[in-house]
């Protein structure tokens, strides 16, 4: 069996670099951190270190060799948080991972009804706007296209579809219309509000095409906070998610987008070990409450957002 405390020591010296790095890390010697690298290399029959100059670089079998133990630690973290848990009396966990306007719309208000009821819980809570590739939290909030479907193991809630709205900066012509069609936005400056590879502005990006043009960025930014502050300064228009705009600096006005509308489609993603569990169940009432608060059709339109009338999610795709 391959030695923990070596494939530990070995990741410490990719991360720092060097063995001296990680040797001061680890609180170390040198020589102890090479040897332990020394002995891993003899047990997997790996080389895993070559020179570089002055230095050292990991081979690409150490690289993956490291990589695969990312997942090992992972997993050994939670396990060790758990024992944790078992011994300060704690009742639990919950882990979540959400994107940002979740995080600032929905996320909070739901946590502080769990820790209302569990007071006990560790909570270990994230923004992730890339869907995690591994998805080794209790309770992901997600950005997919409207057919998505769950990893082994998980167990996925379509929510809601959320329509895109223009945001407006103050004065603008259209802040004061009712709609306004996509095609009449292709001359303006605009602002993006999230990254290209993210499932928001490729459904916007493919909108936009069908109405007969390619979005003009001329700002780029990595959320929407950051989007809509830009756009209240007069630098242009942006096009993103209702559920973003919930919160508008004064003048700034956001209009709904016609002809086509942008759709985005949200998913809660639920590890299925943990779907029964009175923590989980009350963040996905409160994810279900949150959706049809934010668009009253989705109730009548996602027969799978079924719920038992304690809240508990029933039997899903």
């Amino acid at each position: 069996m391959m030695d923990l405390q070596r494939l530990r020591v070995y990741r410490a010296v990719i991360a720092a670099g060097s063995i001296q790095g990680a040797a001061a890390h680890l609180g170390y010697t040198p020589s102890a951190v090479s040897q332990q690298v020394a002995a891993l290399a003899r047990e997997t029959g790996l080389v895993l270190l070559s020179k570089s100059g002055r230095g050292i670089e990991p081979t690409d079998a150490g690289l993956e060799l490291a990589g695969a133990a990312d997942g090992l630690f992972g997993e050994l973290s939670e396990v060790e948080a758990k024992v944790a848990d078992l011994r300060e009396g704690r009742s639990g966990s919950l882990s979540m991972a959400y994107f940002t306007s979740a995080a600032m719309a929905w996320i909070p208000g739901i946590v502080h009804r769990v820790l209302a009821e569990h007071p006990g819980l560790r909570l270990d809570l994230r923004v992730e706007d890339l869907p995690s590739p591994d998805h080794r939290v209790d309770v992901e909030l997600l950005v997919e296209a409207r057919d998505y479907t769950a990893p082994a193991g998980f167990r996925a809630l379509h929510l809601v579809d959320e329509p895109y709205v223009a945001v407006l900066p103050p004065g603008h012509p259209f802040a004061e219309r009712g709609s306004v069609d996509l095609a009449e936005l292709a001359g303006e400056r605009w602002i993006a509000h999230d990254s290209e590879e993210s499932w928001c502005v490729i459904n916007l990006h493919r909108a936009a095409v069908s109405a007969g043009f390619v979005p003009p960025y001329s700002v780029r930014t990595a959320n929407h906070p950051t989007a809509i502050a830009f756009v209240a300064a007069g630098i242009g228009i942006a096009v993103m998610p209702r559920l973003c705009t919930v919160d508008l600096p004064p003048g700034v006005r956001a209009v709904p987008v016609v002809n086509p509308t942008p759709i985005r489609s949200l998913h809660v993603l639920v590890r299925r070990a943990v779907e029964e569990s009175p923590a989980v169940q009350l963040v996905i009432g409160g994810l279900l409450a949150q959706a049809r608060a934010s668009d009253p059709s989705s109730a009548d339109s996602t027969p799978a957002l079924a719920l038992r009338h304690s809240g508990r999610i029933c039997d899903g795709h």
